[in-house]
């Protein structure tokens, strides 16, 4: 019984024993009517101390579930601090800012980058920290990253408090909070400034001849096909101009969309696609490439190409590219990998 229907048998009870009262006092009542009262409420009495029961027992039984609750509470409350620990002194430079790029956590190795402490970050803009060029760039893609599932890769220049800009790459998940709505990213923050010198030093070169001697090129590898998918037009003009020098015709697109399109006007001879694109990455390249080898009854090499030290080549043959290379790999080890991957080698 809930407490509508406590109060209910209550009045039931008060009502019959007003009547009862009122027989006896003003009326010479019959024995059979004073029965009859009694009997009635003694079957409210047993139903009351029935209703008694019930609730003693959901009682107890909340009893039990508070306790199991404050159970897991505490075991969440030791979890939270844990995570929140390991967090705290990752080795990897980790905060969380809202949507209009306030800091709402940050960890140590972040704060480090960002030279100030973290107690002096939180509630600060990370915005304040990007370059005064590159502001409304970061501005825009924060507006735009709520409405992204996928992990987004940003690359700004950071202007730490009292120290020299880097170049950082931004790795930006969107998150929700377990209890509220407030969404939040979450980003792992990457100083680059060394990759990103050398990947400039490097199509610099390939401005010149890479080579201090001339080279003589491979006759094997003249009118070989190559089909290069990067969504950086550095690279793709980079990666081109080295195989160009070596006889290979390279078509060299922007995005997964272009390469198929591309692939349903001819065939190449090797495939080489960077592995983290926006929208579509490589892996979603090679598992539409697979799909159009069954339907065609094409076997095309395909190789994936990364900028990231920290890519996993196990993955990416695991998902079907035939071999891996790092972006800054010496030119002969590209050309040997695609002389490989066409046979001719």
């Amino acid at each position: 019984m809930n407490r509508d229907e406590l109060l209910f048998e209550f009045q039931n009870i008060r009502d019959q024993i007003e009547t009862l009262y009122k027989y006896i006092k003003e009326t010479p009542m019959q024995q059979q009517q004073v029965i009859a009262e009694l009997e009635a409420l003694d079957i409210s009495l047993s139903n009351l101390e029935l209703l008694k029961e019930e609730m003693q027992a959901s009682l107890e039984a909340m009893e039990i579930i508070e306790e199991q609750l404050l159970q897991q509470n505490e075991k969440i409350i030791t979890e939270r601090k844990l995570y929140h620990n390991l967090f705290k002194f990752a080795p990897n430079a980790y905060l969380l800012i809202d949507s209009q790029g306030k800091i709402q956590e940050i960890n140590y190795a972040a704060a480090a980058l960002l030279n100030m402490l973290p107690s002096f970050l939180v509630g600060k803009s990370l915005t304040n920290f990007v370059s005064r060029e590159e502001r409304p760039f970061f501005r825009t893609k924060l507006n735009q990253s709520l409405n992204v599932k996928s992990v987004q890769e940003w690359e700004v220049s950071i202007c730490p408090r009292n120290a020299q800009a880097f170049d950082a790459l931004l790795l930006v998940k969107p998150i929700r909070e377990a209890f509220g709505t407030q969404s939040l990213l979450q980003i792992c923050l990457h100083d680059i400034t060394k990759y990103k010198h050398i990947q400039r030093s490097q199509f610099a070169a390939s401005q010149q001849p890479i080579f201090s001697e001339p080279v003589e090129t491979p006759h094997q590898l003249n009118g070989l096909h190559v089909l290069f998918i990067d969504d950086e037009a550095d690279a793709r003009e980079l990666i081109a101009a080295v195989l160009k020098q070596y006889g290979v015709m390279v078509t060299a697109v922007a995005s997964v969309t272009e390469a198929l399109l591309e692939l349903e006007r001819s065939r190449p001879d090797v495939i080489i696609s960077d592995i983290r694109m926006p929208d579509e990455d490589g892996y979603a390249l090679i598992r539409k490439i697979k799909a159009l080898e069954i339907e065609k009854g094409w076997q095309i090499p395909t190789a994936a190409l990364t900028a990231y030290l920290a890519e996993d080549r196990a993955k990416a043959i695991k998902a079907g590219f035939q071999s891996h290379l790092h972006k800054l790999a010496q030119p002969r080890e590209l050309i040997a990998m695609v002389a490989q991957l066409a046979g001719r080698a």
